[in-house]
């Protein structure tokens, strides 16, 4: 089972570094151990490039292993250079506290807390808060050379632009992370994405000079995910694609990887899902043989929606993508509506009855009165699913959803929400 674990890892393109491959497997092969990821709280909620390692260390739990979550309420204060070409913009504590719960809450969905390895969760500010410049000075400090830390990429691809020594500093802090949870918690594996690669073997170098005996821990490195075309993985027309139903809803959490190019829906598959192998090859030939039916992709938006939001919320955002399918919206709920149409066009208009054909040519759905009359007496118009063919009709009250808003359909496809001021 922990030799096929490793497997799983290559054949899902999971591996990316490691810092003593057979020396890992050897130990997986021998006992269950403890390994960690750290999430550094920059935000309150996680979006989707960050949970490839998070998922990663989620297999590890599934073949026996404890993960240890560690989200850096210290390290979030102090900020990583890793991947950027400038300083971060420093959070306050409550900043820090506000994001740190609403990470803790994602982590919940994504890990089991309750079995025999159920997943443990950290704070770094715990111990790295309460040390005294003197201590970290003394203790830790000595333990680097400059030359040492210099020669890391996420350092080196900043001396041209500049790095402050706060930001310096965070690979050794990072460091003391790992010493302390190998000491405390006997972790000895940490798991990060490829830009960490530096920060990950500062720690242990870190284990390394803080222990007189020779001591085995490991570093692993995820690939970082990128669409076919090479660009960046993880975002959608409205920006990044986040955790948190508020940022991005479950529907529009679906639709993001119903809309999975083919080329890359069998690999997400592979790095992002529980699937099983089997399977996932079955759908690769799917994927080649009748692209058309995107069974691949429907199988990824259920695995994924369901994981990170729960069966309720999947089953929310079917019945919203089958309604906008069909242009049966009556099956939807206003909130379900708003969450369905909140990227289409829009336009405000005043709260007063209004007849039909008015209504549409002011709200730029028809482009005239006499085009206005056409669309509704064929039968070209809807409102909230219900199709107008009276030309003589009186938009009210009755028409708008929470009293806010309205949607319009004219022909097929082409929707527009009216928002009432």
């Amino acid at each position: 089972m922990k030799e096929k674990l490793m497997e799983d890892l290559k054949w899902r393109g999971l591996l990316y570094q490691q810092t003593d491959e057979a020396g890992l497997e050897d130990l997986l092969n021998k006992e269950k151990i403890s390994l960690y990821c750290g999430v550094d709280p920059t935000a309150d909620s996680m979006h989707i490039g960050h949970i490839v390692p998070l998922l990663t260390l989620r297999r590890f739990q599934m073949h026996g292993h404890r993960p240890i979550l560690l989200v850096g309420g210290a390290t979030g204060m102090i900020g990583d250079p890793s991947g950027r070409s400038e300083e971060r913009q420093l959070q306050t504590t409550e900043q820090i506290d506000r994001n740190v719960a609403g990470i803790k809450k994602q982590m919940e969905q994504i890990f089991d807390f309750d079995s025999e390895n159920g997943a443990q969760m950290v704070n770094n500010n715990d111990w790295v808060g309460s040390m005294s410049v003197i201590e970290f000075l003394r203790d830790f400090g000595k333990l680097l050379g400059v030359n040492y830390m210099l020669a890391k990429d996420n350092v080196a691809s900043r001396l041209d632009s500049g790095i402050s020594f706060t930001e310096f500093s965070y690979m050794l802090i990072q460091g003391i992370d790992f010493n302390h949870l190998f000491n405390n918690y006997g972790c000895r594996v940490q798991i990060g994405g490829s830009d960490q690669w530096g920060n990950i073997t500062t720690g242990l170098e870190v284990i390394r000079k803080t222990h007189e005996e020779e001591v085995k821990a490991f570093g692993i490195t995820i690939p970082l995910v990128t669409k076919e075309d090479g660009t960046k993985f993880g975002k959608s027309a409205g920006g990044a694609v986040w955790l948190d139903a508020e940022k991005t809803s479950p529907y529009e959490f679906y639709q993001f990887w119903i809309n999975t190019a083919d080329a890359d829906a069998v690999k997400y598959m592979k790095i992002f899902t529980f699937i099983e192998r089997e399977e996932i090859e079955a759908f690769e030939i799917t994927v080649q043989e009748e692209p058309h039916l995107r069974k691949a992709q429907l199988r990824l938006a259920e695995e994924m929606t369901r994981l990170i939001h729960g069966q309720e919320a999947l089953d929310q955002a079917i019945r919203i993508s089958k309604a906008l399918f069909s242009g049966d919206l009556k099956t939807l709920t206003a909130n379900e509506m708003k969450d369905a149409f909140k990227d289409v066009p829009s336009f405000e208009m005043a709260k007063e009855d209004k007849n039909i054909v008015d209504f549409i040519v002011d709200s730029g759905v028809s482009p005239s009165r006499r085009q206005a009359r056409e669309d509704v007496t064929n039968g070209a118009i809807s409102l909230n699913g219900e199709r107008v063919t009276d030309t003589a009709y009186e938009v009210s009250a009755a028409d708008r959803l929470d009293d806010a808003f309205t949607i319009v359909r004219r022909g097929k496809k082409n929707y527009k929400m009216v928002k009432f001021v």
